[in-house]
């Protein structure tokens, strides 16, 4: 008994460990998200509107490495998981040559196409040019990020939140140090945004690979120092793994630019409510969103070393632990939307509609992060492709197309927008729950035997 009480405080403990940092690195984007806005809003508002139109284009990219390095970091928890240095190293430098080469590519796709590609946003002229300026400068930015991505994920699947939290807090100290300075003293505008953003990348970038492999570095202390050498079995298993998750994520960034379109159809005030209504939402998200990548984590670590008890142990936890949580925090936004959405503006109409969006997702966040915690746990075993369709059938069957006969068709009350992303939310834990019990994933071998 005693023995079982002291293995769930360690299981807590390392759970904790992986939360907290992730937790804090989102209040960080988030706050300096909001710093930097405000002073992009002291130029003008078609700057304004320029870094949003840019930044869609920008994130639809970074969801591609986003995906790289989630499947690294699940080659890697189980290399990890199983006292494999060796693998864990190969894995490592072949996801860093295959995200090098890649990032270089998509730079220069964004860099000489940035004017055609905005374009799909039918922009004013105004904001044409100015949103080509801000995303050619920030094109250079891409294959920085892509590193940075990688770094925490290799980190991450070794267990280790910390180190990322602190790359993180570099790369938006020095966003918005420079920010002030090239926006404000220089007087450089737009350009001085985007000079910013490009500085703030490579310092955390450049953090990053000392981190992993500077003489004492983590993979140089278990693997020797890196090599370019290219492994196309080894790049072909990460991008099997990746490649999903970067579909998943570049979903979302496409599905959003349907949904903002159809939102912004019953005015710019109900745009507004939508947008600190997502704002409000991170109270819950962001905590939960920890626990689907410590998922990730520990059940790669077990299936690497074959402990599937352990595992069992850890998923158990992750979900008690996201319920727990979830029950306080969507508590809040069902019960006390007003009150939430009065902290963020005092328009009483988008506080009237923000909280109706604010009761539909306080009621349905359960679901949407316990779907959180089995997609990070399919990740984990291997089942990177499951997440990536839970996500398209949501979108692309449920979401969008009820947001778009309710707007366009109907013409109905907002709420029924509110009520279909909900819907979808529902669905995914729904989809994701019958295949993990279909699925025995504790009977999956680990990829890197």
């Amino acid at each position: 008994m005693e023995m079982q009480l002291q293995e769930n405080t360690t299981i807590r403990k390392r759970i904790l460990s992986m939360i907290l940092p992730i937790t804090f690195e989102n209040i960080l984007q988030m706050t300096a998200g909001l710093v930097l806005m405000a002073m992009i809003g002291r130029i003008d508002a078609i700057a304004v509107g320029a870094i949003g139109i840019a930044t869609v284009l920008y994130r639809i990219l970074w969801g591609i490495f986003k995906g790289i390095a989630t499947g690294t970091s699940v080659l890697v928890a189980q290399s990890y998981g199983a006292n494999n240095y060796k693998k864990l190293k190969s894995v490592t430098e072949q996801a860093f040559i295959i995200t090098f080469v890649i990032s270089i590519l998509l730079q220069q796709l964004l860099f000489w196409f940035a004017r055609p590609l905005l374009l799909i946003f039918n922009p004013s002229a105004d904001l044409l040019a100015n949103g080509t300026i801000y995303l050619k400068i920030i094109s250079f930015s891409l294959p920085f990020a892509a590193v940075i991505l990688l770094v925490a994920g290799v980190l991450q699947g070794m267990g280790n939140a910390k180190t990322p939290m602190f790359s993180i807090a570099i790369l938006n100290i020095i966003n918005i140090v420079f920010g002030y300075i090239f926006i404000f003293l220089r007087e450089m505008g737009l350009r001085g945004a985007g000079y910013a953003y490009n500085i703030a990348y490579i310092s955390a970038a450049l953090f990053g690979i000392n981190i992993l492999f500077s003489n004492n570095g983590v993979i140089t202390n278990v693997g020797g120092r890196f090599e370019f050498k290219f492994n196309l079995k080894e790049a072909l298993s990460i991008l099997s793994l990746g490649l999903p998750t970067s579909f998943e994520t570049s979903f979302w960034q496409a599905a959003s630019i349907f949904i903002t379109r159809a939102i912004l159809t019953y005015g710019e005030i109900a745009y507004a409510a939508y947008q600190l209504g997502l704002q409000a939402e991170s109270i819950s998200y962001m905590p939960a969103a920890g626990f689907g990548i410590a998922a990730t984590t520990f059940i790669g670590q077990a299936l690497g070393s074959r402990d599937n008890e352990t595992g069992k142990k850890y998923l158990r936890q992750l979900v008690k632990y996201t319920i727990i949580l979830t029950i306080f925090a969507g508590g809040a936004l069902t019960f006390f939307p007003r009150p939430i959405m009065s902290l963020l503006t005092k328009d009483q109409e988008v506080i009237r509609i923000g909280a109706m969006y604010l009761v539909v997702m306080g009621l349905t966040q359960l679901p949407q992060n316990i779907s959180g915690v089995l997609n990070g746990a399919l990740r984990g075993a291997g089942y990177a492709r499951v997440p990536m369709i839970n996500a398209g059938i949501g979108l692309w069957i449920i979401r969008v197309p009820f947001i778009l006969i309710v707007a366009y068709v109907f013409k109905a009350n907002i709420l029924w927008i509110w009520i279909g992303i909900g819907i979808d939310m529902s669905f995914r834990l729904l989809f994701s729950y019958l295949y993990f019990k279909k699925k025995n994933i504790w009977e999956r071998q680990a990829l890197i035997d």
